[in-house]
C-alpha cells in the first residue's frame, strides 16, 4: 500500500519507464557533446541521435532519414500544418475531423483566420468514428491535406486511417494522422496506413516530456516551421535535445519489443476495471467504439454525477480525466463527447480512466472500489436538515 494516488491517468501522460530513464543517464552527465561538432564528444551525441532515430523509424516501419525529431506532438502537428499552408497557398482546403486534438483544430482555425486556408471538419458518428464516405464528400480540386487522427485521446477509438488516406490520396491530397495516443498501445506502421506525415509524442509511450518526432515520407515536401542553423537534414533548426531523443529511442525499442504483451496487460486490466464498475454503477455508459479503440482506455458516464468535482474529490486517491470542467459552475464539455452526441448530462459525468504498462490488477481493483462507493455516497439521499421548534 502506498500514499500516492492509483494513477489511471495514462492517456495523459505515462511514467518515465525506468529502462529508458537507465538510457538516458549517460548523457545527462557524461555525454554532454554538441551533436554538431566534429569532436569525439559532439560525435558521441551525434551516433546517439542516430540510433535513436533508426529505433523510432524501425517501431514505425519507417526509413531512419523519414524521421525528424520536435519538442513534441503538438510541433509536429503545427509543423505538418503549417508547411502545407506555406506550400500550397491562400485558398487552399484542408479536411479534418471534429474529434482532432486542439493541437489540430486551432491551428486549423489559425491558419483560417492568418493564410487565408479553408478547413471543413467533418462530423463522427455515435463511436468518434470517421466515416471515409463524409471525406470523400468533403474533397475539393483545392484540398491540399487530410489530418485524422489514428486513436482519440478520450475515448480511444480508432479510425479508419488506411480508407481515408487512399481517399486523399485519390484526390491529390496528403495525408497526415496524429498517432499520439495510438503509438505502443497498438500497431503502428506508416505503410500500412498509407500516410505522408505522423506525429509522434514520447511521453504518452514511457519516454520524457518535451520530446516527440515526425514521420515525413521520403519524397514529400514540406516547408520548415524552423529556420536556423539546419539540424535535422534542414527539416528543424536547433541543437538537438540529445538526452530526450535517447529516451524517446529506447522508449521506442522497448515499445515495439513489448507490444503484444503490454496490448494484453492493458486489455484485461480495462475489462476488469470495467466490470467492477458496471457491478457496482448500473447504469453506467460507455464511449467509444466497443471494438476498433485503444486497449487501455476506458471511458464512462455516471448520469447525475459531476464527473470534474468526482475527480477532484478522489485526486488524493485515483488520478483520472472527466469529459467535462467546471467553471464558476458552467461546464466546459468536451468537444469530442459533444461531436458524438452524447446528452450533456452523460457528457458533465463522463470519467476517462487509463491503464498502461505498470497498472497491476490490485490496483484496479482499489480503484473500482473507491469509485463505486464515492458515485454511492453521492447518489444517498439526504436527510432533512432538523428545524428549530
Amino acid at each position: 500500500m502506498t500514499d500516492r494516488p492509483i494513477y489511471l491517468d495514462t492517456n495523459a501522460t505515462t511514467p518515465v519507464d525506468p529502462r529508458v530513464a537507465a538510457a538516458m543517464q549517460p548523457y545527462l552527465t557524461d555525454h554532454f557533446g554538441n551533436p554538431s561538432s566534429g569532436h569525439d564528444p559532439g560525435q558521441a551525441c551525434r551516433a546517439a541521435v542516430e540510433t535513436a532515430r533508426r529505433q523510432l523509424a524501425a517501431l514505425l516501419g519507417a526509413r531512419s532519414e523519414e524521421i525528424v525529431f520536435t519538442s513534441g506532438g503538438t510541433e509536429a502537428n503545427n509543423a505538418v500544418l503549417a508547411g502545407i499552408a506555406e506550400r500550397a497557398g491562400h485558398g487552399a482546403h484542408f479536411v479534418v475531423s471534429a474529434v482532432e486534438h486542439p493541437a489540430i483544430l486551432n491551428p486549423c482555425r489559425w491558419l483560417e483566420d492568418r493564410r487565408g486556408i479553408r478547413v471543413t471538419v467533418v462530423p463522427v458518428d455515435g463511436h468518434g468514428r470517421v466515416d471515409p464516405a463524409d471525406v470523400e464528400a468533403a474533397m475539393t480540386p483545392r484540398t491540399a491535406l487530410v489530418s485524422v487522427m489514428h486513436a482519440n485521446n478520450e475515448v480511444g477509438t480508432l479510425q479508419p486511417v488506411r480508407a481515408i488516406a487512399d481517399i486523399a490520396h485519390a484526390g491529390g491530397a496528403l495525408m497526415h494522422t496524429d498517432a499520439a495516443q495510438s503509438l505502443g498501445k497498438v500497431a503502428v506502421d506508416v505503410d500500412a496506413l498509407g500516410v505522408d506525415f505522423l506525429s509522434v509524442a514520447g511521453h504518452k509511450f514511457y519516454a520524457p516530456k518535451g520530446v516527440g518526432a515526425l514521420y515525413i515520407r521520403a519524397g514529400v515536401e514540406l516547408a520548415s516551421l524552423l529556420h536556423g542553423a539546419g539540424q535535422e537534414r534542414g527539416r528543424r533548426a536547433g541543437t538537438e535535445n540529445v538526452l530526450a531523443i535517447v529516451g524517446l529511442g529506447a522508449a521506442a525499442e522497448i515499445a515495439g519489443r513489448e507490444l503484444g504483451a503490454d496490448a494484453a496487460h492493458s486489455r484485461a486490466l480495462r475489462d476488469r476495471l470495467w466490470t467492477a464498475l458496471r457491478a457496482g454503477i448500473p447504469d453506467l455508459r460507455l464511449h467509444g467504439h466497443p471494438e476498433e479503440r485503444l486497449p487501455n482506455t476506458l471511458s464512462v458516464a455516471i448520469v447525475g454525477i459531476e464527473a470534474g468535482l468526482l475527480v477532484v474529490m478522489l485526486g488524493d486517491r485515483v488520478a483520472m480525466s472527466a469529459g467535462a470542467a467546471c467553471h464558476a459552475g458552467a461546464a466546459d464539455v468536451s468537444t469530442v463527447l459533444q461531436a458524438m452526441g452524447v446528452p450533456e448530462a452523460c457528457a458533465r459525468g463522463t470519467i476517462r480512466l487509463s491503464v498502461g504498462r505498470m497498472t497491476t490488477a490490485a490496483e484496479v481493483d482499489r480503484a473500482a472500489g473507491i469509485l463505486v462507493e464515492a458515485v454511492a455516497q453521492a447518489r444517498r439521499p439526504r436527510a432533512p436538515s432538523a428545524r428549530a421548534t
